[in-house]
């Protein structure tokens, strides 16, 4: 496994002043094949860490899995020079799922796909709506707040997205407390895997949950936040009309351009009292 940050020497130019030397923390990068059961199910770029994590919330989101207790095992080949390539161990049946499910839209789904046709896929793998949870603005805002705080990695490197959950309390209310999961890679949608999978492990309900993220609201992130019932998704940049379309099927809460306290919400507003 790579490293998450990486020191480098760097040349500075400033065109209206001098020439410098120095080191700069960046953030890694590296492929990560992830196998199913030994075969090769994608492969992805990825910030090392979290691994484990970003596969289980990936499966999920592809309909391969839904729970756990569907993956027998997660291990890395420790045979190769690397730990880039991780195995999990699936029952045949739930990997039989992923064939009715969105298991190509992360490859296909912005290089030309059907709108119509991805979000229908996508609702052949989402159990349930997510349930009608009201979250104050200010408890959105806050919890973007405090994920711009904890991006520890995009603090040193300036190169990572983040995305955090902030869950439903015991009493399936909302919460003000502080994000629960944050996760960080340089692919949004990787981060976005790394917090849904760590819920999924963690035992985390996301039913209902709050999911921010620092990036623009994509297709594929809301698929990820419907499938997982999560009730509010907030970005901190533009949503695609893509994303807004998927959002307002499978019922969830899409809020764009949420930063500077300020929110743009497009889909299903009343869980967002105004």
């Amino acid at each position: 496994m790579g490293r998450v940050t990486a020191r480098h020497k760097v040349v500075r130019i400033d065109l209206d002043g001098d020439v410098s030397r120095a080191i700069d923390t960046v953030a890694g990068e590296e492929p990560l094949e992830i196998r199913v059961n030994g075969e090769t199910f994608t492969v992805t770029m990825r910030t090392p860490g979290a691994d484990v994590d970003l596969a289980h919330g990936l499966l999920r989101a592809e309909g391969v899995i839904r729970s756990r207790d569907d993956v027998v095992s997660a291990r890395f080949c420790s045979d190769l020079d690397t730990l880039n390539v991780l195995n999990l161990d699936v029952p045949g049946g739930s990997v039989a799922r992923a064939a009715t499910g969105t298991r190509n839209l992360a490859s296909l789904g912005g290089c030309g796909l059907c709108g119509t046709t991805a979000v229908e896929a996508v609702e052949e793998v989402v159990a349930s709506r997510p349930p009608d949870m009201v979250w104050a603005a200010e408890n959105v805002a806050g919890a973007l707040d405090e994920l711009r705080s904890r991006q520890t990695v995009f603090a040193k490197t300036g190169g990572v997205h983040g995305a955090g959950l902030a869950p439903a309390d015991s009493n399936g209310a909302p919460s003000p407390s502080s994000l629960a999961i944050v996760r960080e890679d340089i692919g949004r949608h990787n981060a976005v895997d790394k917090v849904l999978g760590a819920a999924l492990v963690g035992d985390v309900t996301t039913a209902g949950a709050l999911l921010v993220v620092s990036s623009r609201a994509s297709f594929e992130i809301v698929q990820k936040a419907a499938v997982s019932q999560v009730a509010v998704l907030a970005c901190v940049s533009a949503p695609s009309t893509l994303a807004i379309e998927a959002a307002d099927r499978l019922g969830v809460t899409l809020v764009a351009f949420a930063r500077d306290r300020r929110l743009s919400v497009y889909t299903h507003t009343h869980r967002i009292p105004h």
